[in-house]
């Protein structure tokens, strides 16, 4: 998702919470801001996000948020808090197929998608918990036809995601 704005402006994209008592939205910023990047916002599906990075088993996977300690749920609902004014980046992440489960994944005709984050997953796996449905987050360009096919948002999170520039409201 992109928007247009103004040169030098960089866009914030709000996220909607809806399982959260202590505010209702937070502002999420780009990893790679600079042209030429080659990285790109895609809007994902929290739960598929989650399913795929489950299934990593190269990194660090975390436990469930109601299995963290106090100051970690503390400190991220902190950090993320709209009224900080350090906007806080999206979660960085990398997509890559693996042979399914079952026979069907042996023969080579099934495959399932695997994320692991670069950086991000605590918030990723926080915003899940406080009800965030779609969030962006950043990818590199070779990647994005896959993350779209494996985590992509529905079409309706491009209305209940809005994008401002500088924080300011749309």
């Amino acid at each position: 998702m992109s928007s247009a704005e103004p040169l030098g402006a960089e866009p914030v994209w709000i996220v909607p919470l809806h399982n959260h008592p202590w505010y209702d939205h937070v502002r999420l910023k780009r990893v790679f801001v600079a042209d030429g990047t080659r990285h790109e916002v895609v809007l994902v599906d929290a739960r598929k996000l989650l399913c795929c990075a489950d299934r990593d088993n190269t990194d660090y996977v975390l436990k469930p948020v109601n299995e963290w300690h106090s100051g970690k749920v503390r400190g991220i609902r902190e950090f993320l808090d709209p009224a900080n004014p350090r906007i806080p980046q999206m979660p960085y992440v990398t997509v890559s197929t693996r042979r399914g489960p079952g026979l069907l994944g042996w023969l080579g005709l099934e495959r399932e998608g695997v994320v692991a984050f670069r950086n991000g997953q605590h918030r990723a796996r926080y915003l899940a918990e406080a009800g965030a449905r779609w969030f962006p987050v950043e990818v590199h360009e070779r990647e994005v036809t896959l993350l779209r096919e494996v985590c992509g948002a529905a079409d309706d999170a491009r209305t209940a995601i809005r994008t401002s520039i500088d924080g300011a409201t749309p």
